[in-house]
């Protein structure tokens, strides 16, 4: 059987209504929603060195703007630079005991671009020291950063003097200490400390003079001719926005630009769906929740010629990555709403038609709350609800429903290499499922193209995947718990191919 490993083929339905592959979905074990990258939270963690691997905090890291101070790339093809070691002769050639002396300079394997083609002098040490390229208009960009600044803080101080004006009628309490220490400090007849920084005057600054005399053109720039090879491209001068070389004798090397490993979190619950290791060298996850190892797999084995009008089969193979066993049943898309999808929770029971919806209470932050827990968690942004999009895929063939279910066992990596006789008592229909082996199945369904489509036509068919989804999280305080099961549902969309002609 040949497999159609591009993932692009199947596409998952996101909870924001976006459709994408299960590559690039997370599961939120807290509230059983699918998030995609747009869905949720990004939050750095940690800014690195991907050469050097060097960590450093985000103070720091904003200081040096976001840069590395020890590596550099190559201004010309962006590619890291090598130190090249060279001989030269002694600083006294007269001296007849003087011995030749080593010095290093930077080097691109690509390109063959080198520090001594703009004039960087050699150094004595490859651990750095480089010198580095003055900006010219470093002082008035620091003036206008100081200006800015300034105007921050009086807007800050007239906001602070328009809430004073305003009497509130009642008192804001904390989950914690009940009375805020604003509060605390007007009962007890105390001022509030007025902020040193919040008294401080924006001051004036020097606008821009534009010049009247201004420099003219050369008389050959439209006689001479142009040598490309010696003019920088946009991308090479945008790289350096201080100078903006437009030759490239004029080009330095550049500090690279530091990496982030960031975390994501869900906007409902506020759980991390994947946290990284906080260590650059290392590439484990601390929180790991990709849809790929919760939600079953589906991909496309073989499919039928595709005509209008006329049935086709297609077989699809479905793998489960849990350790726990599951129930897939196919449905419609009418059986799950546009923009309401529902769970279904209940304890764990000995069947699994014995499962009774819960109800599901998102763990998210009220915009009522009082200001002094909203300013706790500034680094965070606030949870909030995102209204779901409609989905816009248009389904072009019906697809047969079928009435049974099958099951997919738990995953178990020994069995991938264990080629004796399996034997599973499920009782499978056997015009559903057509081959199975440890923790996969295909079966085999039945689509009909619409006869509205026209010759060449990408062929869409999509249905409702409901599988039991077994969550290990501790919801009680309860000694005995059991682990909990949830119907969960989502909509799977799969491109078939081209339509075909009518055979002859």
């Amino acid at each position: 059987m040949a497999y159609i490993i591009e993932q692009e083929v199947v596409k998952y339905v996101c909870t924001c209504g976006l459709l994408k592959p299960i590559s690039k979905l997370y599961f939120c074990r807290y509230c059983l929603e699918v998030r995609c990258g747009f869905c949720v939270c990004h939050e750095v963690d940690s800014h690195f060195c991907e050469k050097c691997l060097e960590n450093m905090p985000s103070a720091e890291a904003r200081l040096k703007k976001n840069r590395c101070g020890n590596c550099l790339i190559c201004p010309s093809c962006l590619l890291h630079l090598s130190v090249r070691a060279a001989t030269v002769g002694p600083k006294n050639p007269e001296d007849p005991k003087a011995t030749p002396r080593k010095v290093v300079y930077l080097h691109c394997l690509m390109c063959r671009w080198s520090s001594r083609d703009v004039g960087i002098p050699d150094q004595i040490a490859a651990t750095g020291g480089w010198p580095e390229r003055e900006n010219v208009y470093n002082v008035r960009l620091s003036e206008i950063i100081e200006w800015y600044k300034s105007v921050v803080l009086l807007e800050k101080q007239q906001k602070l003097e328009k809430d004073k004006k305003k009497q509130r009628k009642y008192m804001s309490f904390t989950d914690k200490t009940g009375l805020t220490a604003e509060m605390i400090r007007k009962r007890i007849g105390l001022t509030e400390p007025p902020n040193p920084l919040l008294k401080t005057k924006a001051k004036p600054l020097e606008g821009a003079i534009a010049k009247e005399d201004v420099e003219e053109l050369p008389d050959n720039i439209f006689t001479q001719p142009i040598k490309l090879n010696e003019i920088t491209t946009v991308q090479q001068r945008l790289l350096q926005p201080e100078w903006q070389p437009v030759t490239v004798d004029k080009l330095f090397p550049i500090h690279k630009h530091l990496s982030v490993k960031q975390s994501l979190r869900c906007r409902s619950c506020e759980h991390n769906v994947s946290k990284p290791e906080f260590n650059p060298n290392s590439v484990r996850f601390k929180i790991q929740l990709f849809a790929y190892y919760h939600i079953p797999e589906i991909r496309i084995v073989t499919v039928e010629p595709l005509r209008a009008g006329q049935p086709a089969e297609l077989l699809l193979k479905f793998i489960n990555p849990t350790q726990h066993q599951t129930v897939v049943t196919i449905l419609d898309l009418s059986s799950m709403p546009e923009l309401i999808q529902d769970d279904k929770c209940s304890a764990d029971t000995s069947t699994d038609d014995e499962l009774k919806p819960i109800e599901k209470e998102p763990l998210s932050l009220s915009l009522t709350q009082s200001a002094s827990l909203l300013h706790t968690t500034l680094s965070r942004q606030p949870s909030f609800t995102i209204k779901p999009r409609q989905t816009k895929q248009q389904v072009g063939a019906d697809i047969e429903i079928p009435a049974a279910n099958f099951v997919l066992p738990p995953r178990d990596d020994a069995a991938e290499f264990d080629d004796s006789g399996e034997n599973y008592n499920f009782n499978d229909d056997p015009r559903l499922v057509k081959w199975r082996k440890s923790n996969k199945a295909v079966i085999k369904l039945q689509i009909t193209p619409s006869t509205d489509l026209n010759l060449g036509d990408q062929v869409v068919v999509g249905f409702v995947m409901q599988h039991i989804y077994t969550n290990t999280i501790a919801t009680s305080v309860e000694k005995d718990k059991e682990p909990q099961k949830c119907q969960h549902k989502i909509r799977v969309f799969l491109s078939l191919g081209n339509l075909l002609g009518s055979s002859e």
